[in-house]
């Protein structure tokens, strides 16, 4: 998906990182009507769920989803899921996440989305992202109605 964000450049976003607990799910099930926009979007965009997997349930809760998901080891996620956003290419991806393991990611992608949700955003994400949005059905709606996208990010 192309953005044409006005006073800034043409963004291309191929990617789409999504953290797992707090960001998709709510103490490891998937909010609900997320599966549905993945799979609705899912043409158009590549969506890559990043977790340690704290609750045991991202396979069986993603069966039915068109996305990637990649458990990353318990100690140095944010690390790890830096490194997987550079592998992907930064200047093409778009990340979402709530925890403060997603800062460095959020803060290194071309676009960064910090969710504040049921368990809350990590001051550290929230600094390091573009956008702060209530819930991860708001982000849907950026790729959904691409307009609300540029408001938000013109200078």
């Amino acid at each position: 998906m192309i953005f044409e964000i006005p006073g800034n450049d043409t963004i291309e976003i191929e990617n789409v990182v999504l953290d797992y607990n707090g960001t998709i799910a709510i103490d490891g099930k998937l909010i609900e009507g997320v599966a549905a926009l993945i799979n609705e979007l899912s043409g158009k965009l590549n969506f890559h769920v990043l977790t340690a997997d704290t609750f045991g349930s991202v396979e069986r809760e993603l069966a039915s989803v068109n996305c990637k998901v990649v458990v990353i080891p318990k100690d140095k996620q944010d690390a790890a899921k830096l490194d997987y956003v550079l592998g992907l290419g930064k200047d093409k991806t778009l990340c979402v996440g709530n925890g403060r393991n997603d800062r460095l990611m959020m803060k290194e992608a071309v676009i960064s989305i910090a969710v504040i949700q049921d368990e809350g955003v990590s001051v550290e994400s929230l600094l390091a992202a573009d956008i702060a949005c209530h819930s991860i059905i708001d982000v849907f709606a950026y790729f959904k109605s691409p307009n609300r996208l540029k408001a938000t990010l013109r200078n």
